[in-house]
This record gives C-alpha cells, structure tokens and sequence, in this order.
C-alpha cells in the first residue's frame, strides 16, 4: 500500500501543530506536503538564505489569522507572513519549522469610497487590481511598484514599496491611514482612521508600514486615494555622460517642476533593453532620462524641462505628441530589469537612494566598482527621489563571480551612506541588508528597534531572523 502524502507519518512536533491549525481552518487551508510547502520557502531576492517550513497556511479572514497566532504563541513556532513573494530583500523567506502564513487569498476590495477618497481592502488584494478598480470610478492609487501586475497591497505596507511615481506622489506609506492588525498572541488592533485627517496618539500605523511583518499581521488597510489625473506625456532625452543626466535632475528638480515621473537609465541597461526588445534605443547614449507630466498641459511643461536637459548637455531631446507614444517610451524603462537579467542569468537589484545632489556621484562610484570587480553593474534610477537600482549581472554557476558579486553588491551600499543615503529606498531590509542596517542606524538606534519588536512580539515568533 501507497501513503498519499495527507497519510505519510508526520513527526510529532510538526503533527501537533497541523492538528491544531485544523482546529479553526478548513483541511484546503493547510498544507502540509513538501513538494507544495517548498515552493513558499522563498522570495525573488538573491544570496538570502531561506528555511523549510512547517506547514503553510492560507487563511481567508481575520479570524482565521487569529487562530494561528494563537496557536503560534501557545507552541512557540514562528510564522513567516508572506504576500506574494515578488520583494527582493528576502523578508518573505520561510525559517526552519516555521508557519508560512499567505495572505494571497484574502483578496477582497471591501468599499471603495469616492467622497471620503479611501478604499478598504483586504492585504492579498493585487496592486494593479485595486489600481484599476479605482480608476473606474475617476479615482487614483499612485504607489506603482515594477511588479505591480503581482505583488499584493500587504506585501506593500509590509516592504513600504515605491515606485515610478514616486517623485511627485509619494510611496506606499503616504496612503495607508489605518490598518487592522492581528498581533502575535492573536489580538486583533485596529490603527489609524478613515478621514482626512487625525493626530490621535501615537502613529502606530506608520510603524507597521515597513515592518516587514515582524510586528503584527495586517489583515485590513484603509488606503487613501486622489483623483484620477489627465493622461501623462513623457519625454526621453540622451546624454553623452551619466553626470550631464543627473546635472538635468538637478537643474529639474531645482527650478521647481513636479514631474510625475523622472527616471535614468545608464549605458548598460540601453544596450541590455535593446537586445531583448529590439526597441532601437541610441546605442551611443550614456544615459537616457525620461520625464513624464501629467499636468493640464503636460507638452509645456515637457517643453520647459526639455530647454534644462539641453542646457545640461543633452545630445537629444524627443517629447512624445499622444499617449501611445510616451507608452512607448516608458515602456523601455519597464524591461530594465528581465532585460539586465538576461545578460549573465541571475541579478542582485541594489535599492540605495541617495540625496538628488549627489546622483551623479553614485553613478560614478558605481561605474569604478562594476571595472574593480570585473562585472557588469546596470543601472536604474527614480531619478527625481535619488532613488537608485545598482543591478548586478552574475554567473550564479560561478563560485569566484559570485562572491565578485556580493561584494559589490555591499560597495554599493557603503558608498550609498558615504554619500549621506540609505541602503534601501523601497525593497526593505529582510535577510540580505540586516548587517547594513546596523551599520545605518547605529548601536543606540539598533537598540530602539529591538526594543520596539519586543512590545509586540516578546516571544520573537513573528518573521524571526529579518531585519536585526
């Protein structure tokens, strides 16, 4: 007689636990074979490393969250919550014996509200799913991560993701006005408000924002939302130098225009895009800044920021005339990264920002680490915020280029604080920048935050092993 893998025998730590977890979930809620439960082990991030788990768990409400936190508690196992794994710092990695608790089926949009401007959702709900439903109805959600197509409105809050908007709209943190939270003895807290304003107390929802999951499981957000905006126009200009693009930034930014989006990219990433896309971007381009308005004139103002990158040095200047065209444009921005993935197989995707003042110098630095170690080191910037993605193009079958990689990787991210920034803009910290968070907030900071963690979490079971 064959066991199926339901009847195979179960250690009996691991089989108490299951049994528990039944006690308040449905059987398809559980899982338990090990061919299924590895493929939760893990997210996009490179030389993060990730343990076997326990069990998976896929909850639909809030009270069935609450039921594994308190069976959580009650055993002492850890849980590992977890969207839908597209983050890139390794936050979302299971730990040995851990519960991997998904969110992805509670993916309910609750209310959208067109005169209060909010939406209530539930955290597995797809960004790009909330995005269109509230473009329906005249209305905007502005935080656009790369995989918004993927990535869930939980992971989100729980990584304070970015964005292409980012510079004239703000990040995920801006948008989130309150939060129901279950806590890791199984309470259930609710933060924050539904109105346009409120300064009661403490801001314990911006404390979740970011916290990767280490305080507390948000089973509910209250997002707030704009009005829709007029459709965008984007212009691309060319440089002869990185240093003449980030010049234009500057002159931008300083003459006081609010584009809705300002990206760079370098010589590395054109050729990489142009391979993979055939796009016929100018191969002799240094780096190639796009800029987007959507103002109710948006071709003035792409004319007004077009004269700076002139003045700056820019070999040419093409604005779009329609919509159809400045998708175009932007959609060379968007293959940035499968593009750089396709040059050696395996990437490592920096997140340094860095002041706009300095952007220039980063590209530089960059540029000497990518000749030191002997690799190819693309880079993508949300320019306007000084937000910058280093990529690291790699050989992971390469022992010696791999450690070439890491170790540039880390260069990166010390030049990055030397030049006054933060080792990350928008990817969060998880398991592959723990040392440089240390390294950016110091010991009396670093202690503050442990401190803050163990309000919440005295027995140390939420998301175990990230951040510090």
């Amino acid at each position: 007689m064959i066991m199926s893998r339901i009847e195979a025998p179960r250690d009996e730590v691991t089989g108490n636990l299951v049994d528990r977890l039944l006690t308040g979930l449905p059987a398809d809620a559980v899982l338990t074979d090990p061919d299924v439960t590895v493929s939760y082990a893990n997210d996009m991030a490179s030389f993060c490393p990730a343990g076997t788990p326990a069990v998976v768990v896929l909850p639909r409400t809030a009270e069935q969250v609450q039921h594994v936190m308190r069976i959580a508690t009650e055993l002492r196992v850890p849980v590992v919550p977890q969207g839908a794994r597209t983050g890139l710092s390794g936050a979302a990695n299971a730990s040995d014996g851990c519960i991997v608790l998904s969110l992805t089926k509670m993916d309910r949009i609750l209310e959208i509200n067109p005169v209060d401007r909010i939406a209530v959702v539930e955290p597995g709900v797809v960004n790009a799913t909330l995005s269109r439903a509230v473009d329906e109805l005249g209305l905007y959600y502005p935080p656009d991560p790369s995989s918004w197509e993927m990535c869930t409105i939980g992971g989100n809050i729980g990584t304070a993701s970015g964005g292409l908007c980012c510079v004239k709209y703000g990040v995920t943190a801006e948008y989130v006005l309150g939060l129901d939270v279950v806590l890791a003895d199984g309470r259930l807290m609710s933060t924050g408000r539904r109105t346009a304003k409120g300064v009661a107390g403490y801001d314990l929802t911006r404390l979740f924002v970011g916290s990767e999951g280490s305080l507390g499981i948000v089973v509910r957000a209250v997002l707030g939302l704009r009005p829709k905006p007029p459709e965008q126009l984007v212009l691309a200009a060319e440089f002869s130098s990185g240093a003449a693009a980030c010049d234009a930034v500057c002159r931008i930014m300083e003459g006081g225009h609010v584009p809705s989006l300002l990206e760079l990219m370098d010589r590395t990433t054109v050729k990489a895009v142009n391979a993979l896309a055939h796009m016929g971007l100018p191969e002799t381009t240094e780096a190639l800044l796009l800029a987007a308005f959507d103002t109710t004139d948006p071709a003035a103002d792409l004319a007004a920021v077009g004269a700076l990158c002139e003045a700056a040095g820019a070999t040419q200047v093409v604005p779009a005339d329609d919509a159809a065209e400045s998708e175009l444009l932007l959609q060379a921005r968007r293959l940035s990264l499968p593009a750089l993935e396709t040059v050696k197989g395996t990437t490592m995707i920096d997140d340094v920002c860095v002041p706009r003042s300095r952007l220039g110098e980063l590209l530089e630095g960059t540029e000497r680490i990518a000749d030191k170690h002997r690799l190819t080191i693309g880079v993508v910037a949300h320019a306007g915020d000084g937000n910058t993605h280093p990529t690291v193009c790699f050989d992971a079958a390469d022992p010696d280029e791999s450690r070439r990689a890491r170790e540039s990787f880390d260069e990166i991210m010390a030049l990055g604080l030397e030049l006054g920034g933060t080792i990350t803009g928008e990817h969060g910290v998880g398991v592959l920048k723990k040392e440089w968070l240390a390294r950016e907030i110091g010991p009396v900071g670093l202690e503050m935050q442990r401190a803050v963690k163990g309000v919440f979490d005295p027995l140390g079971i939420l998301n175990p092993g990230k951040l510090f």
